[in-house]
């Protein structure tokens, strides 16, 4: 039985002040001291067997992870979590896969305690249904535009988030209350949104949860075409944090200092330069000439280009 001393939230938070002032994946034995504290100050049980697991299901305790077209699940032994947990990767799998074109893949949910590996940590707040872990994508583009985008949100105080290496993952403590309170905070006000290279209304829609018939109303479209540089008006969607449950793939609010990671191509015109298209495209010329190979500054009319470019929302 767990029985460290239970400190109030805003006490776990003062102390990890240090912490969070630079953002690592490296994790620490502090930080899974704060996670576990954490738990214990939602009042959340550590399952002890995997018989028990089915009475927290029963009780709502735990709702299933369910794989969907942005969602999917490899080797997870108990597919269940916290809300706040489910609440978090319905959103994170929506703008993941609008940045990169493929499904986040979870690798461990909820783990009882005699389900825990050997190399588990003693206070691991798997067993609280608290945690996920998620698979590193193969891809740099998307490895980046995930690793920034759960720094970004452990800056916010809402999860803690470890690269492990054995086997290779990234451990996530979703802090379900904090996270629950900012996913309501950012539905409240309304979003101005600029379009950037590779945007189209779908995928706005995808990012944001406003369908594509509100975007057109709202902004006075007659059609579904947008130039780069436009800027949209997003309105509120109203996300209720106490009904996360109910919150479907489509809802998600747009998330101030995420990055978003997308590729366009570019057909090289009369008068483009390296240096031209990496400020076009919020690049660099050292990226693009990665991307494509290239061994000097010389372009030519016609050549099609690669173009990685880094966006953050509003």
């Amino acid at each position: 039985m767990h029985k460290l001393t239970i400190l109030s939230l805003s006490s776990i938070l003062m102390i990890s002040g240090s912490h969070l002032q630079a953002q690592t994946l490296k994790g620490s034995k502090s930080s899974m001291d704060k996670q576990y504290q954490m738990a214990l100050a939602y009042g959340y049980s550590f399952i002890e067997t995997s018989n028990a697991i089915t009475n927290f299901v029963s009780s709502g305790e735990l709702l299933r992870i369910q794989p969907n077209s942005y969602l999917e699940l490899s080797d997870v032994s108990y597919p269940y979590a916290r809300n706040g947990v489910k609440l978090f990767l319905e959103r994170l799998s929506v703008l993941y896969k609008s940045a990169c074109d493929e499904k986040l893949t979870v690798t461990s949910l909820v783990r009882p305690i005699d389900r825990q590996p050997a190399n588990a940590a003693t206070n691991s707040v798997h067993p609280s249904g608290m945690a996920v872990d998620l698979r590193i994508p193969p891809l740099g583009r998307c490895r980046t535009w995930l690793e920034q985008t759960l720094l970004a949100l452990e800056a916010s105080e809402v999860l803690d988030v470890t690269r492990e290496r054995n086997p290779p993952h990234y451990h996530v403590a979703v802090y379900t209350e904090s996270y629950s309170s900012y996913v309501a905070s950012r539905a409240k006000a309304s979003h101005e949104y600029v379009v950037s290279p590779g945007d189209s209304l779908w995928l706005i829609s995808a990012r944001t949860g406003v369908n594509v018939s509100q975007l057109r109303a709202v902004n006075g479209l007659s059609s579904d075409m947008i130039n780069v540089g436009q800027r949209l008006q997003i309105p509120a969607i109203g996300i209720n944090a106490s009904d996360s449950s109910n919150i479907s793939a489509r809802t998600v609010s747009l998330n101030e200092n995420i990055t978003r990671v997308s590729e366009v191509t570019h057909q090289v015109r009369r008068g483009d330069t390296l240096w031209k298209l990496a400020n076009q495209y919020n690049s660099s010329v050292e990226k693009i000439q990665r991307d494509n190979r290239l061994r000097g500054s010389q372009l030519k009319i016609g050549q099609t280009l690669r173009i990685s470019t880094n966006t953050t929302n509003i």
